[in-house]
């Protein structure tokens, strides 16, 4: 991963954590909501990990927003 790949999932990953605790849901219980695994999604929002169109889908669900919102900067 270059320099601007880990710039942008880590800022997609900070935006899934606040998504997230805005509605106040905690990591395990969203992990499981969406059908990851809590490990996935601690990588993900710490912005670590390139995670799959479908693993994006699936949290996007979770968090009742579109994929499109989701990926807004």
């Amino acid at each position: 991963m270059n320099r601007k790949e880990e710039k942008y999932f880590q800022k997609l990953g900070a935006r899934i954590k606040q998504l997230r605790e805005e509605r106040e849901i905690d990591q395990k219980s969203f992990a499981f909501d969406c059908e990851i695994g809590r490990t996935q999604l601690y990588m993900i929002e710490k912005g670590r990990t390139n995670p799959r169109l479908l693993t994006l889908m699936k949290i996007a669900d979770g968090l009742e927003i579109s994929i499109a919102e989701l990926l807004k900067n």
